[in-house]
């Protein structure tokens, strides 16, 4: 593939209808920020500090749990995206929403995707290792993902995806609102269509 075809295309994430989920204790957010550069589309993740409780030293997307201060879960995302690596709300072009996820610490999060500058981010020490952009041509070579099922004891058999770039590894909840995000603007096909309530 040439460089002008790593890009996003956005229009189907714009027009997706996200399933939303409501019988979590706990709700939260992520935003998903593309940047895009002279040889095609990145995604910027963090990398968590090592001494969080919670997912310590994995991949995920700036973002976390809403706050009464928040008017919508929109708002949380981009809060938190302030202070995880000092991205302006007014920085952020939202273009979508993709379907709420559980995850095993019993949170419901929405996951959004925006356009954002492509510059450099201060992280916050305290909860963020590093900041780390993925190029989407890596995101997408077949020789950097594999997939395992294991067997969950509420929702049966369940798809694990891994995205290995650059040294990183993608996983858990954030692989899973990254299978999603690459299905509907590019290419991608997971090996097997799975409920994302899970």
């Amino acid at each position: 593939m040439s460089p002008s075809q790593y890009t996003l295309t956005l229009e189907p994430i714009a027009a997706h209808e996200p399933r939303e989920i409501d019988d979590q204790p706990e709700n939260a957010a992520v935003l998903a920020p593309v940047v895009n550069r002279a040889d095609g589309d990145y995604l910027l993740f963090t990398r968590r500090a090592d001494h969080l409780g919670k997912h310590p030293g994995q991949m995920s997307f700036p973002g976390g749990g809403a706050e009464p201060i928040d008017e919508s879960i929109l708002e949380t995302a981009l809060r938190e995206s302030n202070e995880e690596i000092n991205l302006e709300p007014d920085e952020a072009d939202v273009i979508g929403q993709l379907d709420d996820i559980r995850t095993v610490t019993e949170y419901a999060v929405t996951p959004f995707v925006a356009r954002v500058p492509d510059r450099a981010y201060e992280r916050d020490g305290n909860e963020v290792a590093e900041i780390v952009f993925l190029p989407l041509s890596g995101l997408l070579d077949p020789n950097n993902y594999e997939y395992e099922r294991r067997e969950h004891p509420h929702y049966g058999e369940i798809v694990i995806h891994y995205f290995h770039v650059d040294g990183y590894t993608v996983w858990g909840a954030t692989g899973r609102i990254l299978v999603q995000l690459l299905e509907l603007a590019t290419p991608f096909e997971a090996p097997e269509r799975i409920d994302r309530t899970q």
